[in-house]
């Protein structure tokens, strides 16, 4: 019995410091609390923040970050380029949008601190991936699933588990 609760044991300082770095990377990846209007603390917080809604000055940070377009932004949303571009800055997102937003701004954080740098990180997300399928990291962000699969693979690297 004792062994089933085991796994539920608190994380150690070194997984919360970084679960912590990521969620500060996530912020200034967006454009910082000014933009998102709100203190990005815990994972409850960017539930929060998915709920109500990423403004678009937030995705035009992330885009940005990316060196993508709005238009390449969009291929990756559930949302059109010409939606995008009508909004104006201050305007939020519904919660489908904004959570993928959320989802590509993880990858992102977790990329540049895997990595170490942002061009580096960027350049592995434009090369195909054996480990992903012989796909780039960057076709997959699309999807939630895809996501998960890209931020299993920085694990893996982090870790040295190469797949």
């Amino acid at each position: 019995m004792m062994g089933m609760f085991q796994q539920y044991a608190p994380m150690s300082h070194e997984l919360l410091r970084g679960a912590k770095m990521e969620l500060s990377g996530i912020t200034a990846i967006l454009g910082g609390e000014e933009v998102l209007q709100k203190k990005i603390q815990s994972q409850m917080d960017l539930i929060e923040l998915s709920q109500v809604g990423i403004p678009k000055d937030a995705l035009v940070n992330l885009a940005k970050y990316l060196s993508f377009t709005i238009g390449q932004m969009a291929q990756l949303l559930p949302v059109t380029e010409r939606t995008i571009q009508k909004y104006p800055p201050q305007k939020h997102f519904n919660s489908a949008v904004s959570e993928q937003i959320l989802h590509i701004a993880e990858v992102a954080a977790r990329g540049a601190e895997v990595f170490g740098t942002k061009d580096k990180f960027l350049s592995w997300m434009n090369h195909p991936s054996k480990a992903l399928a012989n796909k780039t990291p960057m076709s997959l962000l699309n999807s939630r699933f895809g996501v998960e699969m890209v931020l299993d693979e920085l694990g893996r690297m982090e870790y040295g588990v190469f797949s």
